[in-house]
């Protein structure tokens, strides 16, 4: 049976005495180009939502649901953070601590900081803030779940806008995994200047071609993908990192992709 994320972690938290605890995920650590994008989310207390049954680790969930649930996520939660990493940073010092930015940014972006954070899998040391990392903890705690749907939905959307400005390696399909399809794609093209150099199919590639050098004919990497905010689809707040809007209210989006 799945298991389904709860606030059990959250709950003994708010009665040990902490007044704000943030959930932080991310999304992208294993694939081979674009960035690593990290989401932290701070549901009010009590949280008397009743969407909240339906959210789930955002590996468990489709597209659609995804959507619906990132929105609601972001107009509901007292806060959402997000911070992003490029591939290029990416390279310059390895995908853990690269994945401990993102989530140092998406923290340093919550518009009230937390008391204690609840984190998957890892710890941030370099964080002062009261913390547990929680093996599985998007498919257990409820506000790690909502950070991993917010994660996962905002580096989509970037993937998808690559997709325009690098076309033909399939970035909105497969959002820069090591699908059958990708590897293929790179293959005929080249690396393009959002993939991860270091990653060991890139750099096999790279060495195969005897060239250390990206694809050409493609542009510089994106503006947008940096540390300092994220631009998502048409209709979307152009910075996720806010308190919480008026309960209920939704951006006007399809949620289609």
């Amino acid at each position: 049976m799945l298991q389904c994320p709860n606030l059990e972690q959250e709950n003994e938290l708010y009665g040990d005495g902490h007044e704000l605890v943030a959930g932080i995920d991310e999304a992208g650590r294993g694939a081979l180009a674009g960035p690593v994008v990290a989401g932290a989310v701070i549901l009010p207390h009590p949280a008397d939502l009743p969407w909240l049954a339906l959210v789930r680790d955002s590996k468990a969930l489709n597209a659609r649901q995804r959507e619906a649930l990132f929105d609601l996520i972001s107009s509901e939660a007292l806060a959402v953070g997000i911070g992003i990493v490029a591939s290029e940073v990416i390279d310059s010092m390895n995908i853990l601590r690269a994945t401990k930015l993102a989530m140092m940014q998406a923290v340093e972006k919550l518009p009230r900081q937390p008391t204690f954070l609840l984190i998957d899998r890892v710890t941030l040391p370099q964080c002062a803030i009261a913390q547990k990392g929680i093996t599985r903890g998007d498919s257990s705690c409820l506000s790690i779940a909502c950070a991993s749907i917010i994660a996962k939905v905002a580096r989509d959307h970037l993937m998808e806008d690559f997709d325009r400005v690098h076309p033909g390696y399939g970035f909105a399909r497969h959002k820069g995994y090591g699908t059958r399809s990708h590897l293929s794609c790179m293959r005929k093209l080249g690396p393009s200047p959002i993939h991860r150099v270091y990653f060991a199919p890139v750099r096999d590639l790279i060495a195969g071609r005897g060239s250390g050098t990206l694809a050409s004919g493609h542009c510089e990497p994106f503006a947008f993908c940096h540390p300092e905010g994220v631009s998502v689809k048409s209709g979307r707040p152009k910075n996720l990192s806010r308190s919480k809007r008026h309960r209920g209210r939704r951006d006007g989006s399809s949620g289609s992709r």
